[in-house]
């Protein structure tokens, strides 16, 4: 993100209205390769490629906010690398992590990786301190660490049925997993900030929050994502598109104050459960209409969104969840026209 567009981000935590309001998406290799013309394994392969595509996004909507912003990443791969997972690339469809758990009883002999050394997690730093110098002369910078968090890793190392499992027949167990991932993943954090001094932000992704009833949730989750968002940062950005009814009333109080959802609750519901204290970044449908829907319909759709919420405050238009495959140019600049008009 350019200066501007971070001060503006920190203008809307606060509960500034801005005008135009900015519309910011989550972009990295489900939608943004294709778009540009390549596979998806030439994206991930390729440092030239992955900067190209980027840049593309960057310089074809300069009034988007893109999150986290050259998102230098492996797909699903990324943290379960470091775990020892084997990692499939097919060509041109998503990476994917396989399990290395098979039974809860082998949680103890995980090693505790070192994010410097082990899996993808090195190349991934490195492409972006190799980029760096590029994204200067872009007058952008690199704003938030960035990482899947414990619950969704979990799944990852034991399979999702195994894991979800797992949590009702050996809690002791899966206690002892999300607190190895969860100092992993700190230390992982640590050393991206550490490496960029300009990160003032963190983002986790972790849809398996939102397969979780609330009891379930302030037991195997809030604890830990608690620890994780305890980093001071200004911008605490979570992603969670499967449910949030059952828990995004905890949120703030773990210190989130950015949040993209999916499209299971209505944005006035998700504002009366967490007391308006999370900015939200949503929530147009995402398959849907951004991406299935014609430039017309995507363009009645934002305005419905921000009509039927006529509060502004805490709000960044965006598609519920990161932006999907097939979503075409003309449908992003719909959305924008849209929402400069309010």
């Amino acid at each position: 993100m350019t200066d501007r567009q971070w001060n503006d981000l920190l203008a809307v935590l606060r509960g500034e209205v801005l005008n135009p309001l900015p519309v910011g998406f989550i972009i990295d290799s489900p939608w943004l390769p294709n778009w540009h013309g390549i596979t998806i394994a030439d994206y991930l392969a390729s440092e030239s490629l992955w900067l190209e595509a980027n840049q593309h996004a960057m310089e074809t909507f300069p009034e988007a906010w893109f999150l986290p912003g050259f998102w230098s990443e492996f797909g699903m791969c990324t943290e379960p690398s470091a775990f020892g997972s084997r990692c499939r690339f097919p060509r041109d469809e998503f990476p994917f992590a396989e399990p290395v758990l098979t039974d809860p009883a082998e949680v103890d002999r995980l090693p505790d990786p070192d994010p410097a050394t082990d899996g993808l997690l090195p190349f991934m730093l490195g492409r972006l301190q190799r980029a760096e110098p590029h994204l200067r002369a872009l007058s952008h910078s690199i704003r938030f660490s960035v990482s899947r968090g414990p619950l969704n890793v979990a799944t990852f190392l034991m399979g999702t049925t195994e894991f979800l499992v797992a949590l009702k027949t050996d809690p002791e167990a899966m206690h002892r997993l999300l607190r190895k991932i969860t100092d992993f993943l700190r230390r992982w954090h640590d050393l991206q900030r550490r490496t960029f001094p300009s990160i003032d932000g963190m983002l986790l992704l972790d849809d398996i929050v939102g397969f979780l009833g609330e009891a379930d949730f302030l037991e195997f989750g809030a604890p830990y994502l608690r620890e994780l968002y305890a980093t001071e940062v200004t911008v605490k950005f979570f992603h969670n598109d499967a449910a949030c009814a059952q828990s995004i009333a905890h949120y703030a109080d773990l210190g989130i104050n950015l949040y993209n959802p999916g499209i299971q609750t209505p944005l006035a519901e998700m504002r009366r459960l967490c007391g308006h204290r999370l900015t939200i970044l949503g929530t147009i449908p995402p398959r849907d209409v951004l991406a299935q829907g014609s430039p017309n319909e995507v363009h009645a759709a934002v305005r419905s969104l921000l009509a039927d919420n006529p509060d502004h405050s805490r709000l960044i238009p965006s598609c519920a969840g990161g932006m999907p495959p097939g979503v075409t140019t003309a449908n992003i600049r719909a959305f924008l026209a849209a929402s400069r008009a309010v």
